[in-house]
C-alpha cells in the first residue's frame, strides 16, 4: 500500500490522424510524432514513460478512442 500509480497512454495508430494537440497537450512533454504512416496515411504519435494519468491528451484529441489513459497494475500489489 501506498505505492505510486502508474499510467500509460495508449494511442490507436489506426485511428489518430497526425494533428499533434495531443503532443502541445502533454504537460511532460512525452508525446511525439512518429514518422511512420498509419493505414489512413497519417504520421502517427508515440508515447514516451512517466504518465502521470492528467489525460489532457485525451480532452485534447478531437478523435473519439483514438486515445486511452491506462493504470499499469503492479502484480506486487493483488
Amino acid at each position: 500500500m501506498g505505492n505510486k500509480k502508474t499510467f500509460r497512454c495508449v494511442i490507436a495508430d489506426d485511428q489518430c490522424k497526425g494533428c499533434g494537440r495531443c503532443v502541445k497537450a502533454c504537460p511532460l512533454g512525452l508525446l511525439e510524432m512518429g514518422s511512420k504512416l498509419n493505414v489512413m496515411s497519417f504520421p502517427f504519435v508515440h508515447s514516451k514513460e512517466g504518465c502521470t494519468g492528467c489525460s489532457a491528451c485525451y480532452y485534447n484529441c478531437p478523435e473519439p478512442g483514438a486515445i486511452t489513459i491506462v493504470e499499469e497494475i503492479n502484480e506486487e500489489e493483488k
